[in-house]
């Protein structure tokens, strides 16, 4: 019984372990001090979409067990952030708007305040300050997470106008993940081929013309697969799938999540290429499958997805260990499908349809299980934690709004905010 109530509680743990690590931070300020006066040279942020305390338990359960640690979780530092945009219930567009430009801001928006005026992002500062800068993730490389750190668009469904500010504007440096259909135009099928199978409503749909084309004229080398990714010099674009880099319906009907380019072999390639300026960095890795998986209530996609995200993050954290003016945060951008973990029991108080408890998960080197519950599968108001270490990574400890990421990451930077 002992182990059952850990699992009931396991949810909290992390929420707990921000508050006594806040209060500690609280009355010793010569942290925050000591933070100041040195400046991270490389950023790597991580973005579990949708990933909130529960999901990182499970997650962690089923990789490590009860007592093992997930290389996102084994960080000094904690910080719990609160989610809401200028509504309670954020989506990704304004909770990563937040993060990148301290600003709250409407569901849908990308890089633009409630107004609809452009905000400066954390990822424009640092290309002034000559660092070189990188996207990657399994979702569109347009989608809304990515999109809100290097462009500004009303409405984030506006994938073509994303991609070329990209190249033509924010200039990124390392563009990695799906959603090459927005880069052609409709009947211009690219290195995926329109109406697969597998998706038939996938196709080619650009509104600014052969965006490929144009980013090779601007010098990037483009890359469709693994070999080409990693043969790859100078500025890369890598596009490997027409859409997301998995495939998300009803749970039981068809989920995939198998990316032709894993997230930790992207993220290796970013680090590789970004990390040849000897003025720095910054990269945002997102993994969006945490997040999709979840709003079809699907929990063994979830944890496989944000087993991908984990050993990403191993890959930082050793770069970092090699390179300590590197700072490295997990974080999530809300949380998705009011994810629970439960005991293994005959009760599901979810009811029926895909919101049906999930499971039983195997507990890693244990021979104990566990189950998962559901209450929506949509995004939540809840708390999201983020783990913290390298260069900077004291300022980050507390309870504070998403906007806090934004202020915090420039002054770990150096950079000069506007008065």
């Amino acid at each position: 019984m002992k182990s059952r109530i850990g699992w009931k509680t396991s949810a909290i743990g992390i929420t707990a372990a921000v508050l006594v690590i806040a209060s500690f931070t609280a009355s010793h300020g010569k942290n925050e001090a000591a933070a100041a006066s040195k400046q991270a040279k490389n950023v790597i942020l991580f973005v579990g979409d949708g990933m909130g305390t529960a999901q990182r338990d499970a997650i962690r359960l089923a990789t490590v067990g009860e007592k093992g640690q997930l290389a996102m979780d084994a960080m000094p530092y904690l910080g719990l952030i609160h989610t809401s945009s200028t509504t309670p219930v954020t989506d990704s567009a304004a909770a990563a708007t937040a993060f990148a430009s301290g600003v709250k801001t409407y569901n849908g928006a990308i890089g633009v305040d409630p107004n609809k005026k452009n905000v400066k992002t954390i990822m424009e500062y640092a290309k002034e300050m000559g660092k070189s800068t990188g996207l990657v993730t399994t979702s569109q490389i347009t989608d809304a997470t990515p999109a809100a750190f290097a462009s500004h668009v009303l409405d984030r469904s506006k994938q073509s106008d994303i991609a070329l500010q990209y190249i033509t504007k924010s200039k990124v440096d390392v563009l990695l993940g799906g959603g090459e259909d927005f880069w052609y135009p409709a009947g211009q099928a690219g290195g995926f081929k329109d109406e697969q199978p597998d998706d038939p409503s996938e196709k080619s749909k650009g509104t600014q013309g052969n965006l490929v084309d144009k980013a090779k004229s601007l010098g990037y080398t483009y890359v469709k697969n693994k070999a080409d990714m990693v043969k790859a010099k100078g500025k890369v674009l890598g596009l490997f799938a027409n859409e997301e880099m998995f495939q998300q319906r009803p749970e039981g009907e068809g989920d995939i999540y198998n990316p032709v380019v894993s997230l930790p072999d992207m993220t290796k390639k970013a680090l590789d290429t970004l990390s040849s300026n000897k003025k720095g960095f910054f990269l945002m890795v997102e993994e969006e499958a945490t997040d999709e998986m979840a709003h079809q209530n699907n929990a063994k996609l979830t944890i496989k997805a944000g087993q991908q995200l984990d050993q990403s993050v191993q890959i930082a954290k050793n770069y970092a260990k090699a390179h300590p003016d590197t700072l490295v945060l997990v974080l999530a951008d809300h949380e998705t499908g009011g994810f629970s973990i439960e005991e293994v029991d005959a009760n599901d108080e979810s009811g029926d349809g895909i919101s049906k408890e999930d499971g039983p998960f195997a507990i890693a080197n244990s021979k104990l299980n566990f189950v998962v519950d559901w209450t929506t599968s949509g995004h939540t108001a809840v708390d999201v934690p983020v783990t913290v270490t390298g260069t900077g990574a004291e300022l980050f400890s507390g309870v504070y709004e998403n906007t806090g990421i934004f202020t915090r990451l420039a002054q770990a930077m150096g950079v000069k905010l506007p008065k």
